[in-house]
Protein backbone atom coordinates (compact mmCIF):
# COMPACT_ATOMS: atom_id res chain seq x y z
CA UNK A 1 0.00 0.00 0.00
CA UNK A 2 1.74 3.25 -0.81
CA UNK A 3 1.16 6.90 0.27
CA UNK A 4 -1.42 8.74 -2.19
CA UNK A 5 -1.74 11.92 -2.70
CA UNK A 6 -4.56 12.94 -0.59
CA UNK A 7 -2.65 11.57 2.47
CA UNK A 8 -0.59 14.95 2.14
CA UNK A 9 -3.11 17.20 0.75
CA UNK A 10 -3.66 18.48 4.47
CA UNK A 11 -0.03 18.58 5.55
CA UNK A 12 1.18 22.04 6.11
CA UNK A 13 4.38 21.79 8.21
CA UNK A 14 6.09 18.85 6.82
CA UNK A 15 8.61 20.27 3.94
CA UNK A 16 7.91 23.91 5.40
CA UNK A 17 9.20 26.04 8.16
CA UNK A 18 11.08 24.31 11.20
CA UNK A 19 9.29 26.74 14.51
CA UNK A 20 8.18 25.87 17.06
CA UNK A 21 4.26 25.20 17.17
CA UNK A 22 1.81 23.61 19.05
CA UNK A 23 -0.39 22.40 15.42
CA UNK A 24 -0.30 18.35 16.05
CA UNK A 25 -1.12 17.21 12.13
CA UNK A 26 -1.99 13.90 10.93
CA UNK A 27 -2.64 12.03 7.55
CA UNK A 28 -5.45 9.29 7.25
CA UNK A 29 -4.21 5.39 8.43
CA UNK A 30 -4.26 3.01 5.64
CA UNK A 31 -4.83 -0.11 8.17
CA UNK A 32 -7.49 1.42 10.30
CA UNK A 33 -9.03 -2.23 10.76
CA UNK A 34 -5.66 -3.57 11.93
CA UNK A 35 -4.73 -3.23 15.59
CA UNK A 36 -0.46 -2.19 15.26
CA UNK A 37 1.54 0.22 17.50
CA UNK A 38 3.44 3.06 16.49
CA UNK A 39 6.13 3.91 18.98
CA UNK A 40 7.25 8.05 19.17
CA UNK A 41 10.79 8.62 21.34
CA UNK A 42 12.75 11.62 21.69
CA UNK A 43 15.76 12.20 24.35
CA UNK A 44 15.73 15.39 23.50
CA UNK A 45 12.51 17.05 25.19
CA UNK A 46 13.00 20.46 26.99
CA UNK A 47 10.87 22.49 29.24
CA UNK A 48 11.14 25.22 31.93
CA UNK A 49 10.84 24.77 35.35
CA UNK A 50 7.52 26.85 36.43
CA UNK A 51 9.10 28.43 39.61
CA UNK A 52 13.09 28.70 38.98
CA UNK A 53 13.05 28.66 35.20
CA UNK A 54 15.52 26.05 34.97
CA UNK A 55 15.57 23.60 31.96
CA UNK A 56 14.23 20.31 32.69
CA UNK A 57 15.35 17.67 30.19
CA UNK A 58 13.22 14.30 29.56
CA UNK A 59 12.77 11.52 27.03
CA UNK A 60 9.95 11.38 25.77
CA UNK A 61 7.57 7.89 24.74
CA UNK A 62 4.56 7.58 22.90
CA UNK A 63 2.95 4.51 22.16
CA UNK A 64 -0.29 4.76 20.31
CA UNK A 65 -2.89 2.28 18.21
CA UNK A 66 -4.19 4.47 15.39
CA UNK A 67 -7.59 4.34 14.48
CA UNK A 68 -8.32 6.83 11.52
CA UNK A 69 -5.50 9.23 12.01
CA UNK A 70 -1.83 8.65 12.20
CA UNK A 71 0.48 11.65 13.55
CA UNK A 72 3.05 13.34 11.10
CA UNK A 73 6.25 13.09 12.79
CA UNK A 74 7.66 16.70 12.18
CA UNK A 75 4.67 18.25 13.37
CA UNK A 76 5.12 16.08 16.69
CA UNK A 77 8.84 17.53 16.73
CA UNK A 78 7.50 20.82 16.67
CA UNK A 79 5.27 20.46 18.91
CA UNK A 80 7.35 18.92 21.76
CA UNK A 81 9.89 21.85 20.57
CA UNK A 82 7.21 24.16 21.39
CA UNK A 83 7.87 23.32 25.12
CA UNK A 84 11.60 24.72 25.60
CA UNK A 85 10.56 27.98 26.85
CA UNK A 86 7.42 27.00 28.53
CA UNK A 87 7.28 26.82 32.28
CA UNK A 88 5.23 23.28 33.47
CA UNK A 89 5.34 20.79 36.01
CA UNK A 90 6.76 17.61 34.58
CA UNK A 91 2.84 15.79 35.61
CA UNK A 92 1.15 18.63 33.82
CA UNK A 93 3.40 18.49 30.46
CA UNK A 94 2.83 14.60 30.01
CA UNK A 95 -0.67 15.14 30.10
CA UNK A 96 -1.62 17.91 27.89
CA UNK A 97 0.69 15.77 25.58
CA UNK A 98 -1.23 13.10 26.22
CA UNK A 99 -4.80 15.09 25.40
CA UNK A 100 -3.42 17.41 22.41
CA UNK A 101 -2.53 13.92 20.81
CA UNK A 102 -6.05 12.05 21.70
CA UNK A 103 -7.48 15.24 20.43
CA UNK A 104 -6.06 14.80 17.01
CA UNK A 105 -5.58 11.63 16.27
CA UNK A 106 -8.51 9.88 18.92
CA UNK A 107 -6.24 6.47 19.00
CA UNK A 108 -8.02 3.36 19.82
CA UNK A 109 -5.10 3.37 22.61
CA UNK A 110 -2.71 5.82 23.50
CA UNK A 111 0.21 5.90 26.24
CA UNK A 112 2.36 8.71 26.93
CA UNK A 113 5.82 8.55 29.42
CA UNK A 114 7.92 11.36 30.59
CA UNK A 115 11.40 10.48 32.04
CA UNK A 116 12.66 13.17 33.35
CA UNK A 117 16.33 13.94 34.57
CA UNK A 118 17.51 13.98 37.80
CA UNK A 119 17.63 17.45 39.10
CA UNK A 120 17.78 18.25 43.35
CA UNK A 121 18.94 14.61 43.71
CA UNK A 122 15.25 13.72 42.47
CA UNK A 123 14.46 11.63 38.82
CA UNK A 124 11.06 12.03 38.08
CA UNK A 125 9.00 9.68 35.81
CA UNK A 126 5.35 10.56 34.91
CA UNK A 127 3.33 8.36 32.60
CA UNK A 128 -0.34 8.76 31.77
CA UNK A 129 -2.75 6.90 29.13
CA UNK A 130 -5.88 6.69 27.58
CA UNK A 131 -8.18 3.89 26.56
CA UNK A 132 -10.90 4.06 24.04
CA UNK A 133 -10.90 0.70 22.50
CA UNK A 134 -10.28 -1.88 25.29
CA UNK A 135 -9.03 -4.67 23.06
CA UNK A 136 -5.98 -2.30 21.42
CA UNK A 137 -4.74 -1.48 25.15
CA UNK A 138 -4.88 -5.42 26.28
CA UNK A 139 -3.18 -6.06 22.98
CA UNK A 140 0.04 -3.72 23.23
CA UNK A 141 0.35 -3.15 27.22
CA UNK A 142 2.65 -5.29 28.01
CA UNK A 143 4.83 -5.02 24.52
CA UNK A 144 8.03 -3.43 25.54
CA UNK A 145 9.03 -0.99 22.07
CA UNK A 146 12.14 -1.48 20.14
CA UNK A 147 15.27 0.02 21.37
CA UNK A 148 16.24 1.43 17.89
CA UNK A 149 19.50 2.01 18.61
CA UNK A 150 20.47 -1.68 19.79
CA UNK A 151 19.02 -3.24 16.30
CA UNK A 152 22.01 -5.27 14.30
CA UNK A 153 20.54 -3.58 11.08
CA UNK A 154 23.94 -6.25 9.32
CA UNK A 155 20.98 -8.85 10.51
CA UNK A 156 17.66 -7.36 9.92
CA UNK A 157 19.21 -6.75 6.21
CA UNK A 158 20.40 -9.96 5.81
CA UNK A 159 16.97 -11.73 6.59
CA UNK A 160 15.45 -14.02 3.52
CA UNK A 161 19.16 -13.39 1.61
CA UNK A 162 20.51 -16.91 2.70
Amino acid sequence: MSTEQEDIDGLTILGGHTQPSKNLEAFPNRTPDRYYLVSLHTNEFTCLCPKTGQPDFATIHVDYVPDQKVVESKSFKLYLWSYRNEGAFHEHVVNRILDDLQKVLDAHWIRVIGVFNIRGGIGISVEAEHTRTPDARLQWINHKSVDHKSVDHKSVDSIGKE
